[in-house]
């Protein structure tokens, strides 16, 4: 409503302004009469004709009838005419200017009735648009006063339709509250009915699922009791056995090959000389690497390791293969490696697996070997059983045996550790020395080697949980890695 009114306001401002500049132009009030009244030139036109025959006739002599008399008389006044024309001469030009002036004036009279007759239709041409635009507008405020009417309409039904729900409303409220409390007293009655059939029928569904349970638990614990007690005394049973059959299969068959190494000493006599001492114990070495260097299925979890490394490998040399964890794994990886070992049985278990592995003296062996002929070397748990002699002499072996770009691995003790001398190193009694990191990198480098690599392996807190009380820098410098591993390529 405050929009329409708004149009309206703006359509009257408009049509007023409109009226203003037609009056402002037009003060009369009509627009047939201008104010604008052209003179009548017409008068002025006969008085110049008028005065210019006059100067025509100016030192001009009147015509008289013929005659002897006249004719002597118009002869004196041609005579006193021409003597007079030096007076009368400034006079008639005077005249002739007199009358191009008032010629002039007429010319710019006519122009200005031309223009005014111009002006008057230009006037009449703006009084023809205003009346179209005084109709435009009228127009449009007429259609507006009309929109406007018809909502005013509508907000009079509407304010006698509100008028009527008013007059009404008291007693639609009344029968609506009877309806409601009516409505409110009948939903309680029917929770508390349906909220007593439900409890009730809980009850008896909690007290048969109650019953189901206790039965089918009772069964549960009696089957159960019965099928572990059977599981027990198979299992018992079957560990016997195996036990009895694994101590009867190891033990006993070592114990009796050690006897019959053992057996038949040679008698020592006053003239013979005493045996040297043994250079190594005679001991079981497979429980031994079982007890103090781990299962053969924890070795082998390692080796992934190196086996990522050796990736693309020929002809990988293993040195002291022991139980042929590495040659497992590399299989498995689809790398072609062999192994060498001094232990005839350790030689026995690989062959048993069907790994390629026999027994030889590592000095012996490479120096039997083509030179470059190996694609890699891996070498554990070897390095700390030779002598300070032996060492380089197996490290320019390799030098010479393997191929340029070929991979060789070390693992061994870490003498950076102190735990290791604590408990670790000294448990194998063939250990010779431990061998520190820059004199194993320092042999490799002199023999040719090159892209040396160290990486520090089974931390010592992990074996002993006391040193997790020590400073970290303090644990991490003497009690870090037991073992690391050193990588290195020929160049």
């Amino acid at each position: 409503m405050d929009a329409n009114q708004l149009k309206s306001d703006e359509l009257t401002a408009a049509i007023r302004e409109i009226q203003q500049r037609v009056r402002s132009r037009h003060p009369n009030g009509s627009l047939n009469d201008t104010g604008v009244s052209a003179p009548d030139l017409l008068r002025v036109v006969h008085a110049r004709d008028a005065a210019d025959a006059k100067v025509a006739s100016i030192g001009t002599v009147n015509p008289r009838a013929g005659g002897l008399v006249n004719s002597a008389i118009q002869r004196v006044k041609k005579l006193i005419s021409r003597a007079l024309d030096w007076h009368v001469r400034e006079q008639v030009e005077f005249n002739r200017a007199v009358m191009q002036c008032v010629q002039s004036i007429l010319e710019a009279l006519q122009e200005n009735n031309r223009a005014l007759s111009q002006s008057v239709a230009y006037t009449q041409s703006e009084i023809s648009i205003l009346r179209s635009e005084l109709a435009t507008a009228e127009n449009t405020l007429r259609g507006e006063l009309q929109a406007v009417a018809q909502q005013a309409q509508l907000l009079r039904a509407e304010a006698a339709e509100l008028k009527d729900i008013r007059a009404h409303w008291q007693q639609w409220r009344q029968g609506w509250e009877e309806k409601l409390n009516r409505s409110e007293v009948h939903m309680l009655r029917t929770i508390s009915e349906q909220h007593a059939a439900f409890q009730h029928r809980s009850t008896l569904t909690e007290e048969s699922f109650r019953k189901a349970m206790d039965d089918h638990n009772q069964a549960f614990r009696d089957l159960q009791g019965r099928s572990a007690a059977e599981i027990q005394q198979r299992l018992w049973a079957d560990l016997k056995a195996v036990r009895s059959e694994y101590e009867k299969l190891i033990f006993d068959e070592l114990r009796v090959i050690r006897q019959r190494a053992g057996a038949n000493p040679p008698a020592v006599t006053a003239a013979q000389p005493v045996a040297a001492e043994p250079t190594a114990p005679t001991l079981d070495w497979l429980r031994f690497a079982d007890r103090f260097r781990g299962s053969e299925d924890a070795i082998r979890r390692g080796q992934s390791m190196y086996t990522e490394r050796f990736a693309g490998a020929v002809d990988v040399l293993d040195i002291g293969c022991g139980r042929g964890e590495f040659l497992e794994a590399a299989r498995e990886d689809g790398i072609q490696a062999r192994g060498i070992d001094l232990s005839e049985e350790c030689v026995a278990i690989c062959r048993s697996k069907g790994l390629n592995a026999e027994v030889a003296d590592l000095f012996a062996f490479l120096a039997s070997l083509p030179d470059q002929s190996l694609g890699g070397v891996y070498c554990s748990q070897v390095v700390e059983h030779l002598s300070p002699a032996g060492l380089p002499e197996m490290v320019r072996l390799l030098g010479s045996k393997l191929r340029p770009g070929a991979l060789a691995a070390f693992e061994t003790p870490n003498p950076e550790c102190l735990a290791i001398f604590a408990s670790h190193f000294y448990l194998d009694p063939t250990h010779t020395r431990p061998v520190p990191i820059p004199l194993l990198a320092f042999y490799l480098e002199e023999t040719g080697f090159g892209e040396i690599s160290v990486q520090r392996l089974a931390p010592a807190v992990n074996t002993m949980p006391a040193l997790d009380e020590l400073p970290e820098r303090f644990r991490n410098d003497f009690f870090g890695a037991l073992d690391y591993a050193m990588f290195a390529r020929k160049l």
